[in-house]
């Protein structure tokens, strides 16, 4: 059914982004769908599945859902694409039933080795057995469509790999190959880093990645938040005592990190952004400057996400979920009859 390879991402439905899931993730999907939409068919989901491996208020699950699928659009996501398939894991129940299959060919060894799920197992005071199977799923996610290849953050390539090891340990034991498994690390990352999917950082804490589970929100500037508000987060930034304008993630990962958001949004270079303020002694009209692009960004993306069709979208949405869940159905059907619950 599928004509041509598959470049699958997505991002989780939970909580309002923010510039660094625009500026790493969601600018990055709309010029990959400009660049690869001819050559590449494109899978784009909310994994909403996802969502509720960290708690979550379960009320806004799914406002959340259709409000991020908006996001997408208003990001310059072109609906039309006949090459683009969007669409929500859950309404795929292959995703569900191949996870169930592929824990019988998954180990806990590997999957307690999991970086992400150690690091998020000591935030939680009783961690699920959800959290710790959420890579399996991922590896559902991704070998039902025999995606080649999965942009994905710094953080989650070890689960593409595991995606791998899972797809060639079955084909492995059935003796053939059911799954097209996805390319290596190496080439997965060659391939991510084409897509120039930076990470934005914490405003207060640029030592971390600005995140959308960060309790108080104050180093977060959502892609919700007024220009108003947002100003107030960028002249509240963490900086530091040196008084000069450097381009150092290192020494001076508050200015650096600003200096990033500058660029992405105005499309000036780094090193000419530096230039124009290598004579400033102090930090204040730099942050303006960089607060005034963020809230002109901001007012253009709010406008362009009033404007989103709902109809045209949930029409793309019952078209990409049609589609899915033929090429999903016939993988697991094939999956079904390798381990003996099919004729």
């Amino acid at each position: 059914m599928q004509t041509k390879e598959v470049i699958l991402t997505g991002l989780r439905a939970n909580n309002d982004l923010h510039l660094g899931n625009y500026l790493g993730a969601l600018l990055p999907i709309v010029k990959m769908q400009k660049k690869y939409a001819g050559e590449f068919q494109i899978n784009l989901f909310v994994p909403d599945l996802h969502s509720f491996t960290t708690p979550i208020d379960h009320t806004k699950l799914y406002e959340q859902t259709m409000h991020n699928l908006k996001l997408y659009v208003a990001s310059g996501l072109d609906l039309n694409n006949n090459d683009t398939f969007l669409y929500r894991q859950s309404f795929i129940p292959a995703h569900s039933e191949l996870t169930v299959i592929l824990n019988n060919f998954s180990y806990m060894g590997e999957l307690s080795r999991m970086t992400q799920f150690k690091e998020k197992k000591t935030n939680q005071e009783n961690v699920s057995a959800g959290l710790f199977d959420y890579p399996v799923l991922m590896a559902a996610d991704i070998l039902l469509y025999g995606a080649k290849y999965v942009p994905v953050g710094d953080d989650q390539t070890q689960h593409v790999e595991l995606a791998r090891d899972i797809g060639i340990r079955f084909n492995n034991k059935f003796g053939k190959e059911i799954f097209k498994v996805p390319e290596d690390e190496k080439t997965q990352l060659a391939f991510t880093h084409e897509q120039q999917r930076p990470r934005i950082k914490d405003l207060l804490r640029p030592e971390k990645k600005m995140s959308k589970s960060d309790a108080s929100g104050k180093g977060v500037i959502f892609l919700g938040d007024t220009p108003e508000v947002a100003t107030k987060k960028i002249m509240s930034s963490t900086t530091d005592s040196v008084g000069k304008i450097n381009y150092d993630q290192k020494n001076q990962p508050g200015i650096s990190n600003l200096i990033d958001i500058y660029s992405l949004l105005s499309g000036i270079p780094v090193s000419e952004i530096v230039d124009k303020y290598k004579a400033e002694t102090s930090y204040n009209t730099f942050k303006t400057e960089v607060a005034r692009n963020v809230s002109n960004f901001l007012a253009d993306f709010q406008k362009n996400l009033n404007a989103v069709d709902q109809d045209s979208l949930n029409k793309k949405l019952a078209e990409s979920e049609k589609a899915m869940n033929e090429v999903a159905n016939s993988k697991l059907h094939e999956v079904q009859k390798a381990v003996g619950l099919r004729g």
